[in-house]
């Protein structure tokens, strides 16, 4: 359990094989508590789970989405639940959510939650969204352009393992495919860290985006660019869009410029020779192919916690959201837990973490607007003064 004199969290976890490990915290339900849930995939949304939750919090605000892995503390498990319940006294909370059938609505969507929850004292906005049928770029975008500045807005996209299938997020306590859902924590007693880091080489020759469209490309430097992508992935190209996890690429606007973003592919299109991103590729941006460095991720875990510590005002137990992505999943195979220590070992004593794996990742750079991220570790805590 993590206290301060206004705060409390407490987390629960559910296997498969044995169920709930231990009783659900129901007793913090409230209309002050936020509740996340995060799981698999598969989940039924007439499941035992499923009733569990929506019994225990009735009056909660309850979030959630499938991933590709589920983080408990500093474990990693598949085919689970990671749920944390954390009840403020004096943040008041409103969640709200969008539907998003298709990437060309993720802008809208994103507009449609900030103009519901841009009320006076607004502080912070979680997202979660379904994984596949949004242009996570958009979203946020519509996000940023209804909401005050210094709003922070921290979040991730759902995920599906790597098979790539079918995402939900939790709406009206049922999970649903096609969603967007968000929380807005208000008042002046609120704490909200936030941290994002990589921690991946780049490789090869930088290449101009010659042809896009949104979250589409089609050409780098004048040439089909899923043909060039593929020459780099060798036999692994076979394995597409899944392998293309192990290979993301960093885009900047310039070759001054010392902010570059990562792209993860979601799909590939043989017929057009184009890849689809989980977030835009604009025209006349430098991408570069990126690949692993064990190390690096693992120390960019370290980071994002530091980066938390120095986004919020102040340091004590909290909560610890983590949203990783699935592609340092993938590639830090059994040294994956190892980026979960090291982020908690950075992290305030007696906090407790919880968070998902998945398609990517919602924070803003160490300072400014929030963006869309893949490859990144990020973090968010939150608190009470």
């Amino acid at each position: 359990m993590s206290t301060t004199a206004t705060f409390t969290a407490r987390s629960a976890s559910y296997f498969a094989e044995r169920g709930w490990t231990s009783p659900l915290p129901h007793e913090l339900d409230s209309d002050r508590t936020l509740v996340l849930a995060f799981g698999w995939a598969g989940l039924d949304p007439g499941s035992g789970v499923v009733r569990d939750l929506r019994a225990a919090f009735p009056s909660s605000h309850l979030l959630g989405c499938s991933t590709a892995g589920e983080i408990h503390g500093t474990r990693l498990h598949d085919d689970s639940v990671s749920l944390v319940a954390c009840r403020f006294s004096h943040t008041r909370l409103a969640s709200m959510s969008a539907p998003v059938r298709k990437p060309e609505d993720s802008r809208s969507a994103g507009r449609v939650i900030a103009e519901q929850l841009d009320r006076p004292e607004l502080r912070a906005v979680f997202v979660l969204s379904d994984g596949l049928k949004v242009n996570g770029s958009a979203l946020v975008q519509g996000l940023t352009s209804a909401l005050p500045a210094g709003v922070v807005i921290t979040g991730g996209l759902a995920a599906d393992g790597s098979r790539f299938g079918r995402t939900w997020v939790l709406r009206n306590g049922q999970p649903e495919e096609g969603f967007v859902t968000a929380v807005g924590l208000y008042g002046s007693r609120v704490r909200v860290g936030h941290g994002s880091k990589g921690g991946w080489d780049v490789f090869g020759p930088e290449r101009v985006v010659t042809r896009s469209r949104n979250n589409v490309l089609f050409e780098l430097d004048g040439k089909p660019a899923l043909p060039l992508y593929k020459k780099y992935l060798g036999e692994r190209a076979s394995e597409l869009p899944a392998s293309a996890l192990l290979f993301p690429l960093s885009l900047r606007r310039t070759k001054a410029d010392p902010d570059a973003f990562v792209r993860t592919i979601l799909a590939v299109d043989e017929s057009a020779q184009s890849m689809t991103f989980a977030g835009d590729i604009p025209e006349g941006h430098l991408a570069q192919l990126m690949r692993a460095n064990f190390d690096r991720l693992i120390e960019g875990a370290a980071e994002s916690a530091v980066m938390t510590r120095e986004t919020a005002s102040a340091a004590g137990p909290c909560l610890a959201v983590a949203v990783s992505c699935v592609g340092r999943r993938l590639v830090l195979g059994e040294r994956t837990e190892e980026e979960l220590e090291r982020a908690a070992e950075i992290l305030p004593r007696d906090s407790i973490q919880a968070g998902f794996y998945s398609y990517g990742e919602i924070s803003p750079f160490a300072s400014g607007s929030c963006d869309l991220h893949n490859q990144t570790m990020t973090l968010t805590t939150l608190t009470e003064a």
